[in-house]
């Protein structure tokens, strides 16, 4: 295909699909290649990855939306993103990070290791012979780490998948007026149930990452605004059930699909860790940030200005050939393996470090506990082109 057929296949369903021969053929045509006026494609492993830590480039903020959208509070979903640190800059994304980074720990993520395992454990034990694996794995084990870590009870955790998912369309750049209005709904609910929970811990600490949030809220030289608490807290959230899910749906077909290299995992748990970095640099649950330009840029030898809009394509990076040889077979034992599926930089995912830990022990288990584990139908992949993932992953999971 030509480079304008390329770019115009990833807004089409079919190119969603399989959004790899597109990548190429735009990777090709230029590391940044010209999309509309002013905004440019990245797509090379070595652009995306300065790009994302350059300190003179900056995410879309309220202010910006201020400007072309200035109705954009009325709904809740958008709102919760754009106040939340993932649409903040400097000094505000810095002050809210370091919040945020202060509560949630590496220890005490580290920490969660077990309560991980024993959740796999126990959707292992009840999933039935003939399973949507989606259903029965991907989205509930996500969803109950995430609230354990926030302290939010098990009774309740059903009720956030829905809306974690219905909430995750303003993060695409393209959305339909009945999704956008799923997406309010969604924000509307989420944010009355953090509300809630908050006076809750306002009233009654725990340990627990909603509790150490309110503090950091509730401080007399308070680093959180009482918007800036309910936004994260549903970023919180929705970001870290979102990816995960997807990188264990993704995961778990492209294992199944190379039975060799899950026999490898299922005998030595202990090359987890290389397999989700491949699985990550190989089908990214995240395939497309943006970011603007403060000030001129050099994209490489092309010169643009301030304002200038780079939408980067993290999927196109992680298979770059010039960084990966034979980019598009996967690969566990590749050295040196550092995909940029979590972006980089000051903001680089904080649960990066979460959603790593729950594939490193969720693909072992189910393995191991489930060898007659196959792929049982045709998966239903969510058309979507940022967050990369399937609705549906018929398995037969027998033991």
């Amino acid at each position: 295909m030509d480079y304008e057929t390329a770019v115009g296949s990833l807004f089409q369903l079919e190119g969603r699909e399989d959004p790899y021969p597109a990548y190429d053929v735009i990777r090709a045509h230029a590391p940044a290649a010209p999309a509309m006026e002013d905004q440019w494609f990245i797509s090379s492993h070595a652009l995306v990855s300065r790009l994302l830590r350059d300190p003179g480039l900056r995410v879309a903020d309220k202010f910006d939306y201020d400007q072309f959208w200035p109705t954009w509070r009325e709904n809740r979903g958008v709102a919760s993103v754009v106040l939340s640190m993932l649409q903040t800059n400097p000094p505000d994304h810095s002050r809210v990070r370091r919040a945020a980074a202060s509560t949630f720990t590496a220890r005490r993520v580290a920490a969660m290791r077990e309560v991980i395992a024993a959740q796999a454990g126990e959707l292992i034990d009840e999933m039935p012979v003939e399973a949507d694996f989606m259903s029965a794995f991907a989205y509930p084990l996500p969803i109950g780490v995430i609230c354990s870590l926030l302290g939010i009870p098990e009774s309740e955790r059903r009720w956030f998948r829905r809306r974690a998912a219905d909430l995750t369309v303003v993060l695409e750049p393209i959305s339909t007026e009945e999704e956008m209005g799923r997406a309010d709904k969604a924000g509307r609910e989420l944010e009355d149930y953090f509300i809630g929970l908050v006076a809750d811990r306002r009233r009654t600490p725990r340990e627990d990452l909603t509790s150490a949030l309110v503090e950091a809220a509730s401080a007399d030289d308070a680093v959180l605004t009482g918007a800036e608490l309910l936004a994260n807290l549903v970023l919180l959230l929705v970001a870290g059930f979102e990816t995960t899910t997807n990188l264990l749906g993704t995961g778990l077909k492209i294992l199944l699909e190379h039975p060799s290299q899950a026999d490898r995992l299922r005998t030595d748990p202990s090359l987890a860790p290389n397999f989700v970095e491949e699985i990550l640099r190989y089908d990214s649950p995240v395939q497309l940030t943006s970011r603007f330009a403060t000030a001129p840029v050099d994209l490489d030898g092309v010169q643009v200005g301030a304002g200038a809009m780079m939408m980067i394509l993290l999927g196109a990076a992680n298979r770059d050939p010039a960084r990966y040889p034979d980019p598009h077979r996967f690969d566990p034992d590749r050295p040196n393996i550092q995909p940029v599926s979590f972006g980089g930089g000051a903001h680089y995912c904080l649960g990066a470090p979460l959603a790593r830990l729950e594939a490193q022990v969720a693909f072992p288990l189910l393995l191991s506990r489930l060898p007659g584990l196959a792929l049982a139908g045709e998966p239903v992949r969510r058309d979507r082109l940022t967050l990369r993932g399937y609705s549906s992953l018929p398995v037969t999971a027998a033991s």
